[in-house]
């Protein structure tokens, strides 16, 4: 479903991200970890249109997207959520995600099934009894369910989620890990940036790992969890 093909972002005269390979099979759950300043959110960047690669190319479903605006991105089918949420503070919850279902897709949707869309995206994601409140009084938490909901109303087939799971307690861990799995159920391919270990190691079918800019491994979470390289890195003894 998509491939990267020596992927590289300078900024400046430093390598962010470093001929970056890899692909992502349809149907799979992906983990991208590395410590902080890797280069994660700057190759979700790269793949969402968000910053323009200085070399290498990005394939969604065959089609080249390097070079593609995010809305153009968006549209073909690959949604993502924000490291840093980005939600419209003064806008009701509801309509936040009305944005998603009329803006986001390829065809256009009428404001009643963007309405009725919306409501089922905010169901899905635990947020239905807060339809009416302005998104900047939600929690964090809250607030990245938010926009997780706005991404699932654009209909994606891959979903790119950061640090979906950054701050919450382990009781919304567990159910940000059934989200993830309902997700794929539903048949969204995905990609997550993630640090909590319990999530990428549980719901993962592989994981890349990034160090400086550069893929240092890649494999099934038992075999990242047994390489010395990561452990040195980033997991620790």
């Amino acid at each position: 479903m998509l491939e990267a093909a020596k992927v590289t972002k300078y900024f400046g005269g430093m390598a962010a991200v470093s001929n970056v390979d890899f692909s992502v099979s349809q149907g799979e759950i992906v983990g991208l970890i590395g410590p902080n300043g890797a280069g994660k959110t700057t190759l979700f960047n790269l793949i969402s249109g968000a910053l323009p690669l200085s070399s290498g190319e990005i394939r969604f479903k065959g089609r080249k997207i390097s070079g593609l605006k995010p809305h153009q991105i968006c549209r073909m089918g690959v949604a993502r959520t924000f490291q840093l949420v980005k939600v419209f503070g003064n806008m009701p919850v509801l309509q936040n995600v009305m944005l998603g279902s009329l803006f986001g897709r390829e065809h256009t949707v009428s404001p009643a099934e963007a309405v009725r869309e919306a409501r089922e995206a905010l169901e899905f994601v635990g947020l239905a009894e807060y339809i009416n409140a302005p998104a900047k009084d939600l929690i964090v938490g809250n607030q990245k369910r938010l926009e997780m909901a706005r991404a699932i109303a654009t209909k994606p087939e891959l979903l790119l989620l950061d640090e979906l799971m950054a701050g919450l307690n382990a009781t919304e861990v567990s159910e940000a890990i059934d989200d993830v799995k309902k997700l794929r159920d539903r048949g969204i391919t995905i990609i997550m940036i993630e640090h909590v270990m319990k999530a990428i190691m549980s719901v993962c079918d592989r994981i890349i790992v990034l160090h400086h800019g550069e893929k240092i491994a890649e494999g099934t979470p038992q075999e990242i969890a047994a390489s010395s390289k990561v452990i040195e890195v980033y997991l620790g003894e």
